[in-house]
């Protein structure tokens, strides 16, 4: 099974759940020359959708939220696991979780192409460090 797992950071905004937004969002962090390793939405309720950014340069994605009057949340933390598309690689990472009493959040699982998978999951923050060993994460 060869799948690698990192720390990352994020913060999220909530936006008007409206066609566009997401765009005008992704054209102001490429525009900073801001590299996100992950992007997610998904909605929250009264015509709003939560919109998440994870990144290697949490301080781009400040900097272009000041610009832009954002409202972003504090820095928060996740995993992204990356490695070959196996069948039941996302069941064993999962489960290793599991297996050490650890309640996964959220998870985002997609194939990559060519034989390749990402993952984004989140964990509870007082389980962090404890997933952090579970999973080998650098």
């Amino acid at each position: 099974m060869a799948y690698q797992t990192r720390k990352v950071k994020y913060c999220h905004i909530t936006v008007p759940s409206r066609p566009g937004t997401g765009t005008n969002i992704l054209d102001e962090i490429r525009d900073a020359g801001v590299n996100l390793l992950a992007f997610t939405g998904f909605p929250v309720g009264g015509r709003k959708a939560q919109v998440d950014l994870v990144t290697d340069d949490i301080r781009g994605v400040q900097k272009v939220a000041r610009a832009n009057d954002w409202r972003l949340s504090k820095v928060k933390k996740g995993f992204l696991v990356t490695g070959a598309d196996e069948i039941g690689v996302v069941d064993k990472v999962l489960t290793r979780l599991a297996d050490q009493d650890i309640n996964v959040t959220a998870v985002d699982a997609v194939t990559a192409g060519k034989g390749r998978f990402g993952m984004i999951l989140w964990v509870h923050p007082a389980k962090y460090n404890k997933a952090a060993r579970t999973l080998n994460a650098k």
